[in-house]
Order: structure tokens, then sequence, then C-alpha cells
């Protein structure tokens, strides 16, 4: 018997108890309360940047879960382009622009484990808690949080790297996240990450 296949034959090379996803930050803006998330993106984008660069620094790996915007022809590299070229935020896109290690998962609605790949690939990174962040947070961050708290995950949701169109609508989401999910609403600055110590062992080809 063939044996289980423990890297996701070599493209998931990271492992980290930590995941840092980015929800919906690579994102069109085309809706009628665009100003209204706007006002409020335009600052967070700087001080989610700023938790990625940790992120990155310490081994964690970083997660675009995304809408593909109805480019359902697409890859991800086309959405980036589509949000850049098209919407109203393209310089949020482009300080938060994905890189050549980072993952992403494209998702058809709210929940980024809706019909999407993601609790497989958490399950090959071993991760065990997630820092959610990103557009908006009543909406797609808390029903993200939702399916992960269902799934066991340890949840982050800090409070200065998640927006909704009001700040008291983004309040009121954190509070529930952190009542009823557990949710840690730290803000990012707070939040420790440490470089796991990765297992030693040569890491076995696979084919097929």
């Amino acid at each position: 018997m063939p044996e289980k296949n423990v890297d996701l034959h070599g493209s998931a090379p990271h492992k980290h108890k930590f995941a840092l996803l980015l929800i919906d930050v690579i994102n069109d803006f085309d809706f009628p309360e665009a100003d209204q998330l706007l006002k409020h993106a335009r600052p967070m984008a700087r001080i989610l940047l700023r938790l990625k660069r940790r992120a990155q620094k310490a081994g964690v790996p970083v997660i675009y879960v995304n809408d593909n915007f109805g480019q359902w022809r697409s890859d991800f590299r086309r959405t980036v382009d589509y949000c850049t070229r098209e919407g109203r935020g393209g310089d949020i896109v482009n300080l938060l622009r994905p890189e050549e290690n980072d993952y992403f998962v494209l998702k058809p609605k709210h929940s980024g484990f809706f019909s999407t790949t993601l609790e497989t690939l958490l399950r090959y990174l071993e991760t065990q808690s997630l820092i959610l962040t990103g557009i908006a947070g009543n909406f797609c961050v808390l029903f993200t949080a939702n399916d992960a708290y269902m799934r066991d995950f340890n949840l982050f949701v800090p409070s200065d790297c998640t927006v909704s169109n009001t700040k008291k609508e983004n309040d009121s989401a954190l509070g529930l996240m952190k009542k009823f999910l557990k949710a840690d609403t730290r803000s990012s600055s707070g939040i420790g990450l440490r470089r796991t110590q990765r297992r030693k062992g040569k890491r076995r080809s696979h084919s097929g």
C-alpha cells in the first residue's frame, strides 16, 4: 500500500501551527457601499501588510481566500489583475498583492470553507490556529470564522485587521466572534508569532 502523502506532492512545504488568512482583500469594490468600506479598508490594509511581513518572517503560511467576482474562467492571478484594473481599490490590491510563496483559495460564497480546498490545505500545513483578517468583518470573515470554529481551530481575529461598512457593524461582528466562537480579538501587534521547529527527516518524493 502506498505511503500517505504528507506534503501535497511537495506543493505545501510549510508546516506551522498558525496560518494567516487574508479574506477578500483582492476586491473590485463594485457595490453600492464601496465608499464606506474603502474609508476603513485603506488604513487597515497598511496594518495588515505589517502583520503579513511578521508572519512571513516567522514562517507562518499566508493564505489568500478570495471571491472570484464572477470570473469563473480565471485563475487567481487573473482575479488580481482584474481587481487592479477594473476595481476602485487598486491601491489596496497593489499593497497586498500576493507573493510567490503565498497560497490562494478561490471561494464561491461567503465562507472560505464552502466548496473550497481550504480545509485540505490547512490539514497538510498542520495548522491549529487561524488568524482571520480582511473584508468584510460582518460577512465573509464572520462566516469563515463560524466554519473554522466548527472544525475546532483556535481563532484570532485581530480587531485592527478586519473592516466592515461601519465601525459599529465591525465591532458587533467582533463581539459575536469573541463571545460565541471564542475568538481572540486583540490587535495584531499583540499576536505573538514564532517560527515553528520543522520536523526532521527527508521528504519523500511522490509520483502520479
